[in-house]
């Protein structure tokens, strides 16, 4: 694209409108998600000892680890649901709902019976406390509860997102997080349920946002006339397409969870205080890609959309608009996380042990946006398209090529080697995916005829 092909591109208003009009209640909504995690932090690090904040963090991130494995649940509907918005198919539209539906409810069942082997697993190598460990199992066992609802909900939030209905997942997102906090100060400030308390309150809120979410299919079906195939959802049938991204996308989440694992496990080993500190530190990490997810949904709503419809010149529009305000967002968590990230931090846990370890590594954090903006916005691309093979491939050899050799190199570095490592990874995300779509792009194979 010549220069002045893509300042027209970026000129088009339309288009601005149509991105921030998906992307703003998605900023919001996926906001609001690590604003709870700061909330858990926040009340769970006013407890006394650092080993309640860091059983948390342990045991939240073993959950993580399952429900961002099953990410695919939510990415791999999203792009299949657009396009069937884009080809105006109403039965379709219903089959990308109800199939990862019924996939969320066995793999539920799947966890629950293998749950205990998975715990032992992963706190195996944590060379933690014991009563870090204690804790953390706590919490663990008990977010398993609501392990069926946070998997449908992100089903129903991928499918609105492809629907171009991002009021609907800002509703649902919100009524899970509101219920968390109000109950997160609840049960473990009044009722001192400790961290028990903090997973409980997630499991309601789970809950509650399924029920909404059910609530709030009703008018987007309404618009796409169809029929509702309930055997062949379940006997999975012409599922092929949807089973093969969804294989793709849990392969790349998991080489994606194996970092931010080893991420705690390489902190862990360097005692508590560390530990907690980049427990902290990770908040921001979260409150960057939740923010700039938001305009990357744009991109997987609008760009799938295009793409069913097979329209180049939208798809051109909406890729160039949601770059150039991806990076003005991404600036502006660098600006803010610099001018305002010690208060952070401080609001986060008065263990001065914590707060000064997470003072000595934040400028990590604080620059991490420029760095992982390029991700973000991509996968987004990619999913929109339902090339999630593509992902898939960028993000193992991301993994081998770049961060397992750099982690092992910098082992003997401290904790800054552990967040150089990780930088060098997300850059490298990056940088693959974007070198794959230019060279489909420019041989004319990224939107099929």
């Amino acid at each position: 694209m010549t220069p002045s092909g893509l300042l027209t591109t970026a000129r088009h208003r339309l288009t601005h409108r149509r991105v921030w009009a998906l992307a703003t209640p998605m900023i919001l909504s996926n906001i609001s998600v690590p604003l709870v995690g700061l909330v858990d932090t926040a009340v769970v690090g006013h407890l006394d000892g650092a080993h309640h904040l860091g059983g948390v963090a342990v045991g939240a991130t073993l959950m993580t680890f399952i429900l961002w494995a099953a990410g695919f649940l939510r990415m791999g509907t999203t792009g299949f649901a657009a396009q069937a918005c884009g080809e105006n198919n109403g039965d379709k539209l219903r089959l990308v709902l109800l199939q990862p539906l019924w996939l969320a409810l066995l793999l539920a069942l799947l966890v629950w019976l293998v749950h205990e082997p998975l715990l032992t697993a992963g706190l195996y190598f944590l060379d933690s406390s014991a009563e870090l460990l204690e804790q953390a199992r706590i919490y663990f066992n008990i977010r398993l509860v609501s392990l069926p609802a946070a998997l449908a909900n992100f089903v129903l939030v991928g499918w609105f997102i492809g629907a171009q209905r991002a009021r609907a997942p800002l509703y649902l997102l919100l009524a899970v997080n509101i219920t968390n906090v109000v109950l997160d100060v609840f049960l473990v400030v009044v009722l001192e349920w400790g961290v028990a308390g903090a997973a409980w309150a997630t499991v309601i809120g789970d809950y509650v946002g399924l029920l909404l979410g059910l609530a709030l299919l009703r008018p987007v079906l309404a618009r796409y006339p169809g029929v509702m195939r309930w055997t062949d959802a379940l006997r999975l049938r012409g599922a092929a397409p949807l089973i093969r991204a969804n294989r793709d996308i849990l392969i790349r989440t998991l080489a994606l969870e194996l970092v931010f694992y080893l991420l705690v496990l390489q902190g862990a080993r360097l005692g508590d205080s560390v530990v907690a500190a980049n427990a902290v530190l990770l908040n921001f990490l979260l409150l960057t890609s939740h923010g700039l997810d938001g305009l990357a949904h744009a991109v997987e709503a609008l760009g799938g959309h295009a793409m069913g419809q097979r329209n180049r010149l939208a798809f051109k529009r909406v890729l160039v608009v949601s770059t150039f305000w991806s990076l003005v967002v991404g600036v502006g968590f660098v600006l803010v996380f610099n001018l305002f990230g010690n208060q952070i931090i401080s609001l986060l846990t008065d263990l001065e042990s914590i707060r000064q370890v997470a003072f000595d590594y934040l400028p990590w954090m604080a620059w991490m946006p420029l760095v992982a903006v390029w991700s973000y916005l991509l996968d987004g691309l990619f999913i929109g398209a339902t090339r999630a093979r593509a992902m898939r491939n960028a993000m193992v050899l991301a993994v081998l090529l770049i961060y397992l050799p750099a982690a092992w190199l910098l082992r003997d570095t401290g904790n800054h080697g552990i967040w150089l490592g990780f930088y060098l990874f997300m850059l490298a995300r990056g940088v693959l995916l974007g070198g794959w779509f230019i060279w489909l792009w420019r041989r004319d194979r990224w939107m099929p005829a």
